[in-house]
């Protein structure tokens, strides 16, 4: 009886090291970070401090045609406030596939890197869509524990690639972006992502319910991986990046050189120009010009939402009404926006560096719906 207590104590305290090395290593990890970029939050320019994956530009560049009226409407004095409030960096307006307006800050310009953060999720979110088309998924309703280990059990046995992309997972994860010792900064910080991931348990049934979480995003990205035995950073080259006529490289930031997972829920780092084909395919249902990428099932499914409850997301994509004409959005921290309107064939775009942080907490800040009311202003004078 002695021994099998001195056995059962000895697991115990293994255990209590165990975590114990893996939390002090952690710390280590942002500790050398904050001592690095000399700061305790995400930035725009964090794919200097970071290790990338370069994806080349499009070995057919195509620049956007440029608009008749280019620059020659005036700014609001309201969009000039926002911009110098929350430090823009880039904005776009682009009309019937020209760009109308354009504007950059801050000693950027049409070609300068700034991080999508959780845009990424939209391209994400495409390249599974790519997937399904190719043959590498049968449908939305693949089961991860197809592709992935230890997904055959519970609650994940039921995960697919939809309840992924929708962010209705049901996986042990808080969203939190302050909290610099919590799971999302660990997952930004940290050295093995994917390790990370696969340790948070499914704890509620998949497919019931919207819940974002970075976390979902990632586990689809390596489930892609696991089905087109291919990295996700070779397939956005290869299926759109390439064939869209991006202008310029991107970089896609890695946990570290030597497991080379990308960051898939975000960091995704571009300019606006290249952002914006996104909003041009989706808008296009598919098509980039006259070259079928993406099925246009798949596009109108990914930009309606999925549940009654959560009027607000589809399949990667934000969803709302202004003045009762719909858009669609790729979003990111700290105020990265793709924001579409198919009907009006218009897409704006803003990178900055930061966002309303008092209305943060609401489906979309009020700076968010703030660039679209003086846009239109400038587009209705």
């Amino acid at each position: 009886m002695k021994k099998k207590i001195l056995s059962v104590i000895s697991l115990i305290l293994l255990f209590l090291c165990f975590q114990f090395s893996s939390e002090l290593f952690y710390l280590s990890e942002l500790a050398s970070t904050i001592y690095k970029i000399q700061r305790t939050e995400a930035d725009i320019t964090d794919y200097q401090y970071f290790d990338n994956i370069e994806i080349p530009k499009s070995k057919n560049p195509k620049a956007w045609a440029i608009h008749k009226n280019y620059n020659k409407t005036l700014m609001t004095n309201n969009l000039k406030i926002l911009h110098e409030e929350f430090g823009t960096v880039a904005f776009l307006i682009i009309k019937n596939d020209s760009i109308w307006h354009e504007k950059y800050y801050s000693g950027y310009n049409k070609d300068s890197y700034s991080n999508s953060f959780s845009m990424s999720k939209s391209i994400v979110s495409a390249i599974m869509g790519k997937a399904i088309q190719e043959g590498y998924f049968k449908s939305l309703d693949d089961k991860i524990s197809s592709f992935i280990e230890g997904y055959d059990q519970g609650y994940a046995s039921k995960l697919t690639i939809g309840d992924l992309s929708s962010m209705s997972s049901g996986m042990k994860w808080t969203e939190n972006y302050t909290n610099i010792f919590g799971v999302t900064a660990r997952a930004y910080v940290g050295s093995d992502l994917n390790k990370l991931i696969l340790s948070r348990p499914i704890i509620k049934e998949p497919g019931k319910s919207f819940e974002y979480l970075s976390s979902d995003t990632q586990l689809l990205a390596m489930t892609i991986e696991k089905a087109t035995e291919k990295k996700i950073s070779d397939l956005v080259y290869d299926w759109f990046w390439n064939p869209m006529g991006a202008e310029n490289n991107a970089l896609w930031q890695i946990d570290n050189i030597k497991t080379n997972n990308e960051k898939a829920y975000c960091c995704f780092n571009s300019n606006a120009r290249d952002f914006a084909r996104f909003g041009k395919l989706y808008k296009d249902n598919g098509y980039w010009y006259n070259e079928k990428l993406l099925d246009s099932n798949f596009i109108k499914k990914s930009i309606t939402n999925r549940f009654e409850a959560s009027p607000e997301y589809g399949y990667g994509f934000w969803l709302g009404e202004f003045k009762e004409t719909k858009f669609f959005s790729m979003r990111g921290h700290l105020g990265q926006y793709v924001i579409v309107f198919p009907k009006e064939n218009i897409i704006l775009v803003r990178l900055g560096k930061t966002h309303d942080k008092k209305s943060e907490n609401e489906t979309f800040s009020k700076d968010f719906y703030d660039y679209i009311i003086e846009a239109f202003k400038m587009l209705n004078t």
